[in-house]
């Protein structure tokens, strides 16, 4: 402290949080700092004196060139979202869209009852009195096509037509659980 007080007494400018106060106006102030000499010192022992590592501007080329190498090759491997969802099974189907409708994994039991009994995650259950199709026995089923063109075998798609019905219908699919069990639909 005796020294940084030294230094504000011999200089005649302080800077508090990037602030800087002379007693003599702010003229002293601009003259004070555009003589100070900032540059870092030969001496090691000043503490000022820092090592200027490499920013990540100075490695950008080397990125961006292997970036642009990995852009322009045709093949990949790459898969939509889509096509590794619809190769699984069902019930995983559903659980990892579950959080894009804003329900939480406690929520996967109560789907699964219901679409147990609804269809046994069949996506290519028909109930044939009353024309329902699917894994949430869409009725008619073409409804399901507003999902997706592919309703008629694709899980994924089935589902989230039918996670879109409970959303807007029931709320989450333990109301849509506890309306079947109640009154034997949803």
């Amino acid at each position: 402290m005796l020294f940084s007080g030294l230094a504000v007494a011999t200089t005649g400018v302080a800077v508090s949080g990037g602030v800087a106060f002379s007693s003599e106006g702010p003229d002293a102030v601009t003259a004070a700092l555009s003589t100070a000499d900032l540059r870092p010192s030969d001496d090691p022992t000043v503490v000022r004196d820092r090592t200027i590592g490499a920013s990540r501007g100075d490695r950008r080329e080397d990125v961006d060139a292997a970036k642009a190498l990995v852009l322009a090759q045709d093949s990949g491997g790459q898969f939509t979202r889509t096509e590794e969802l619809a190769t699984g099974d069902p019930r995983d189907i559903a659980r990892a869209m579950l959080i894009e409708y804003g329900w939480s994994q406690d929520q996967f039991g109560c789907l699964d009852s219901l679409w147990s009994h609804e269809s046994g995650w069949d996506p290519r259950a028909a109930n044939p009195y009353s024309g329902a199709y699917g894994i949430p026995q869409a009725l008619p089923g073409s409804k399901m096509a507003t999902a997706g063109a592919d309703w008629q075998y694709n899980p994924e798609t089935q589902i989230r037509w039918g996670l879109g019905y409970i959303q807007a219908r029931y709320g989450s699919p333990c109301g849509a659980w506890g309306h079947s069990q109640s009154t034997g639909w949803y």
